[in-house]
């Protein structure tokens, strides 16, 4: 079997992120669908395979195509540029922040290169981003901007649910205000695009409600009257197969039915609390719109609980098995 080829930069190396993948390549679900390419530290994921007390050997490459691909190899492009005497499990760290970035950067440099097939990436922690001086509050922002891609859109994929979000990492007063029939208009068109890349040409998608019960018409919130409904109104004269809004108190619920392909969350948490309570660990994100696919666990790094070998490593699997199963349409 000709199977794709992951990269997976390790994230913060003060979090789980390194625990995850040991367990992962640990796991025969991983090497049955595909070749994992791991950019990263070796001591830090010889602590982790330690911890984690795992069957794992590292073999060090220098070219994705020397991956092994073998269930309890770990094949690994070793930057080298996180001495675990240097930082502390489980605290936000300037060097973890900068050597997480440099194993992002390289895994989309590779990806660029066409030298792997998608990327599937760890946690990373925003204060330490912050204490690094990178540029950047996350994963996509600092993906769109390395690749160049203006908007990059974010899928939620959880047991065949998926949902687009409308905005990500601003304050809920700002969401509102980006409810607009425009932005609406561009998402939905988008958003129909990368599911079609994604080989989903049926069904129809949803627009959830912004407002308790889609505001009643305007009783208590004009949002959905204003923007939403012609915006939904223009998209069916274009021919976009999209209905809405929907109350978002029952949209996913009859997503999960089938009664939509999709649902596009006008807001962050609205559409991460659906996913999450209804899988929390096979939640998987999905980039959208960039020269190759990303998929990302969506975690974080559980300072808490990091360096005690007990986080669990169901969704890096998942985010590495969702890879190689979206990998193929992203090919050139």
């Amino acid at each position: 079997m000709n199977r794709p080829i992951i990269a997976v930069p390790m994230g913060d190396p003060a979090g789980i992120g390194p625990e995850i993948i040991v367990k992962a390549m640990a796991d025969p679900a991983v090497s049955t669908v595909a070749k994992v390419l791991v950019i990263g530290d070796r001591r830090v994921l010889e602590r982790a395979i330690a911890s984690c007390q795992v069957s794992v050997q590292i073999q060090t490459v220098t070219t994705p195509d020397q991956c092994q691909g073998e269930t309890g190899v770990l094949s690994l492009m070793d930057l080298g540029n996180a001495d675990p005497a240097q930082f502390v499990v489980g605290k936000v760290s300037a060097l973890c922040g900068q050597a997480a970035f440099e194993f992002i950067a390289k895994s989309i440099e590779l990806a660029l290169d066409r030298q792997v097939d998608a990327v599937a990436t760890t946690p990373i922690n925003k204060e330490s981003l912050k204490a690094a001086g990178v540029p950047f509050i996350g994963h996509t922002e600092i993906f769109a901007d390395l690749t160049g891609t203006a908007d990059p859109l974010t899928l939620f994929e959880v047991r065949g649910l998926r949902v687009f979000f409308l905005s990500r990492h601003v304050s809920l007063r700002k969401a509102c205000d980006l409810v607009t029939k425009d932005r609406l208009i561009d998402y939905v068109q988008r958003c129909t695009a990368a599911l079609r890349r994604l080989g989903v040409v049926e069904g129809t998608m949803a627009i959830a409600g912004l407002n308790p019960h889609s505001g009643e018409h305007g009783l208590f919130g004009d949002e959905e009257v204003r923007e939403v409904e012609p915006a939904v109104q223009e998209l069916q004269a274009q021919g976009y197969a999209v209905e809405g809004p929907v109350g978002a108190d029952s949209v996913f619920h009859l997503a999960l039915q089938g009664h939509y392909n999709s649902v596009l969350s006008l807001y962050h948490d609205q559409g991460h609390i659906a996913t999450k309570t209804y899988d929390f660990e096979r939640t998987i994100a999905i980039t959208n719109g960039l020269p190759f696919l990303r998929t990302s666990v969506d975690h974080g790094t559980a300072f808490n609980i990091a360096g005690q070998g007990i986080a669990s490593a169901v969704s890096m699997i998942e985010a590495i098995r969702l890879a190689a199963k979206y990998a193929p349409c992203y090919a050139p």
